[in-house]
Formats: C-alpha cells, sequence, structure tokens
C-alpha cells in the first residue's frame, strides 16, 4: 500500500534546513511563491513567520498537491514557555488564538513519544509569558487552514522550545534553531510514521455511500477527491452513521459538498473552532 501523504510547514528557513537533511528532500525549483520540498510521500513548506503566511501556504500546497486521500499535516517549529528546557518537544493539546480568542483542539488518538501541552498562538514576538502556555506564531492559522484539508487527528503541531524566562527570545539564532530541532529529528519522524500509520487506516475505510452518491449528483474530479476526504472524515467521527441522502437530493453538487463539510463540524469533536467561554 502507498503510503500516506504527509505534509511539514515550518515557519522559518532554519527550522526546515534540520528536516530537509534528514528525509533527503529536495527543492521544487519551479515553484516560486514558496519553498516547497519534496520526496515520494512528504512535502516541506517554508511558510515565513505570522499567521497570514502560514494560512497562505497551507491552501497554496494543498491546491497544488491534492492528496487522494487524507493527509498527515504538521506544523513544525519553534515555541517559547517560561520555564521549559530548550530543545525539549511538545505535542499541542489545545490551540489558542490570542486575538480571535478561538481554541483548537487536535486529537491525539496516537500515543506520540513527546510531551503535550497547549499552545497560544500570538501576533507579536512574547518578551513575557502569562501563563504556562508555549506561546508561538503560526499554530492556529496553520490549524484553522489544514482542518479544510484533512481530520483533526492527523494535523497535529510539533514544537521545540527555543526561549524561556532565563534564556529571552533575543538569543535565539538560527543555528542553535537548527541544532534543537535535529536532536529531536528521530522522534520527530516516530510521530511521522504513528500519524502516517492512522492515515492509512482511514485509506480502507469502505466508503459506503461514495457509489450512491456519485451517481445521484455531477461532481467534477476534483470535488470527487473532495467528497473521498469528507467521506473518509465522516465515517471516522460520526462512527459510520448514515447520511440522509434523499432529503438533500435538491442540493446541487456543490451544495451537497457544503451539506457534508457542515454534518462533520457539528460532531461534538474535530476540532472546529471552538471557542473558550470566559
Amino acid at each position: 500500500m502507498q503510503e500516506a501523504p504527509v505534509y511539514i510547514f515550518a515557519a522559518l528557513p532554519c527550522e526546515a534546513k534540520p528536516l530537509i537533511a534528514y528525509f533527503k528532500l529536495k527543492k521544487e525549483t519551479s515553484i516560486s511563491p514558496f519553498a516547497i520540498y519534496r520526496r515520494d510521500s512528504l512535502t516541506l513548506t517554508v511558510s515565513g513567520v505570522g499567521k497570514s503566511a502560514m494560512a497562505a501556504a497551507v491552501a497554496y500546497t494543498s491546491a497544488l498537491f491534492p492528496a487522494n486521500s487524507l493527509a498527515v499535516m504538521l506544523n513544525i517549529g519553534v515555541a517559547g514557555h517560561k520555564s521549559h528546557e530548550l530543545g525539549a518537544l511538545f505535542a499541542a493539546e489545545k490551540i489558542t488564538d490570542q486575538d480571535s480568542n478561538k481554541s483548537y483542539y487536535p486529537q491525539l488518538v496516537v500515543n506520540l513519544p513527546c510531551l503535550t501541552q497547549g499552545i497560544t498562538t500570538v501576533s507579536q514576538p512574547q518578551l513575557h509569558y502569562k501563563t504556562e502556555s508555549l506561546y508561538d506564531m503560526e499554530a492556529s492559522a496553520f490549524y484553522e487552514a489544514a482542518i479544510r484539508f484533512s481530520s483533526s487527528e492527523l494535523i497535529q503541531s510539533l514544537k521545540v522550545i527555543s526561549d524561556n524566562e532565563n534564556n529571552e527570545i533575543e538569543q535565539i539564532t538560527p543555528a542553535k534553531v537548527s541544532v534543537w530541532l535535529e536532536k529531536q529529528l528521530n522522534v520527530i519522524d516516530t510521530c511521522i510514521k504513528k500519524l502516517q500509520a492512522l492515515a492509512n487506516e482511514h485509506k480502507v475505510l469502505e466508503l459506503n455511500e461514495y457509489p450512491e452518491i456519485i451517481q445521484q449528483w455531477r461532481l467534477s474530479s476534483n470535488e470527487r477527491l473532495q467528497l473521498k476526504r469528507l467521506l473518509s472524515r465522516w465515517e471516522v467521527l460520526s462512527n459510520g452513521k448514515a447520511l440522509d441522502l434523499k432529503r438533500q437530493q435538491d442540493l446541487t453538487g456543490k451544495q451537497f459538498l457544503v451539506y457534508l463539510q457542515k454534518r462533520i463540524s457539528e460532531q461534538g469533536f474535530g476540532g472546529f473552532n471552538l471557542v473558550d467561554s470566559k
């Protein structure tokens, strides 16, 4: 069986450099908006710093290299924290956007070989740490964009600690970032393999309603790929619950895909724009 696709997004070249070397990735020289590196089923995109850059990179990469099955999508980079040791690796158990107050909850359904903690995404570098959260500048935008293309349990943010109260952000250098990431490559590789195995399980799901849907609605090739991804997510999140297709027969094909996305977002979990109440 062909491996499930993996899309990695790093904000900085120094974050990407160890990954490029470890996975022996080759640069796509014909692409100019972002630096993109690929080999076999793995694609790495260097987005640039900030939420807007990260969201654009996720959308651009997903459109340029559309997956025919659910993909593993990872944001790998650095983050700050009050007291965690420099170079320690964490997976996000919750991602909060400080500007919008929206929170997202990646599903940690596989046992990743690293600690987990919440991440707060900010628009400006933090010099003071007000909570026990990790702090970064891209995770919320990454997650909000990625959830449009894959499923929550396959979308993860892995962050290496780059600064704390005793080691301020001004002391970070590109060389240090690359060294911290390089020391965690074996753990990151294990995370990817675990998530790929989970994604491969999605590929063998029998999409019972797919033949009926493509008979009922005329869909383009891209819409059929989108339909397969949505049905895979529906199968998992709804525990195989049937869709009421007869009641939707007056919809167009595009409207049906919107309906299916809405039904998925109504499930009790999945990381969709959940807002904390205060």
